[in-house]
């Protein structure tokens, strides 16, 4: 019998505040894995959350103070 399992198997936060995420796909066939593949995406600080995990949601809630939100923003506006 073969599954899909997805699930998010690596949070990252770097010192700027950018939230990296990680979303690991497996294919297991009687309980094997027989294949993994990886997607991932990149949060900036003040990001929209939604539809993102809750897990992600509550590490960039936390990380994200309103001073990290804005000296990103204070870097962006400097390019």
């Amino acid at each position: 019998m073969l599954e899909k399992q997805v699930n998010i198997d690596q949070i990252e936060v770097t010192e700027s505040g950018y939230v990296q995420v990680r979303q690991a796909t497996k294919i297991m066939e009687d309980g094997k894995e027989i294949s993994k593949t990886y997607h991932r995406h990149v949060l900036s600080p003040g990001d929209s959350l939604e539809g993102q995990a809750e897990k992600v949601q509550r590490i960039a809630r936390a990380v994200w103070t309103d001073e990290v939100v804005a000296a990103y923003k204070v870097q962006i506006n400097a390019l």
